[in-house]
């Protein structure tokens, strides 16, 4: 969820993506959730077994975005937002075997604190629709076994002089592929398409609410996710609200 280049001396509004801008809030509470962030029973939401959701394309996916999802996928992380303007979200992992897809494990999670955009731009506080690739991961803490590629950084620590409930944000990162060069840290400032198209959108550890354009989750999901995701699988995360989601 940092949206923008890290200079943590500025001070400014915090995007989550660049540790350059002050705390624009990863605010914004969630809905039922246990512990560690699992969501209870439902069609996208639950720990109920892999097989019982097993479908031929990724549920609540329509044509436009299932034919970005590259043939050579087989692990789709998708983000159900609850509305276009709202910070609230189910997050799935679907992984493919043969011609179906299985649902692995479900959590309760936070994008943008102002919802979706199809056109995403610095400093507008909402997460981008799309579907992007998942290469690089990194954090504060010690790689915790993943086969992505890893930086571990203190420069990725999120400034003291943020919130308190901040501070953890980026114990554990995932960049997602949005205006960004692949192969690189999580933090790289390059921004192929431009300043203006915002990047540094990461999968990051939750503080409750909503952010500046990142997906949050807990701790105990960032952890399975590093140790799951897989490069060889050609993992990638599907995201925007349930409506933008579907045609």
């Amino acid at each position: 969820m940092r949206d923008g280049d890290v200079r943590r001396a500025a001070a400014s509004v915090a995007t989550c993506g660049v540790l350059l801008a002050a705390l624009a809030a990863c605010g914004g509470a969630g809905g039922e959730r246990g512990r560690d962030g699992t969501t209870g029973a439902g069609s996208e939401g639950g720990r109920s077994s892999p097989r019982a959701a097993a479908a031929t394309r990724v549920p609540g996916v329509g044509d436009r975005l299932q034919r970005r999802i590259p043939a050579a996928s087989r692990q789709v992380l998708a983000v159900y937002g609850d509305g276009k303007d709202s910070a609230d979200a189910t997050v799935v992992l679907y992984a493919k075997r043969g011609a179906t897809w299985d649902r692995v494990r479900g959590w309760r999670g936070h994008n943008g604190k102002k919802g979706w955009t199809a056109e995403h731009h610095t400093g507008d506080n909402r997460s981008p629709v799309g579907v992007f690739t998942l290469t690089d991961a990194g954090g504060v803490l010690a790689d915790p076994g993943t086969r992505l590629p890893y930086t571990r950084s203190a420069d990725l620590a999120a400034p003291r002089w943020w919130a308190r409930s901040h501070w953890h944000d980026f114990d554990y990162v995932i960049a997602i592929d949005y205006n960004r060069v692949r192969g690189t840290p999580p933090d790289d400032p390059t921004r192929p398409e431009g300043e203006e198209k915002g990047g540094g959108i990461w999968l990051h550890m939750d503080h409750g609410s909503g952010t500046s354009a990142c997906i949050s989750l807990s701790r105990t999901a960032m952890e399975y996710l590093l140790r799951t995701l897989d490069p060889d699988r050609r993992p990638v995360v599907v995201m925007g609200d349930r409506a933008a989601l579907k045609p």
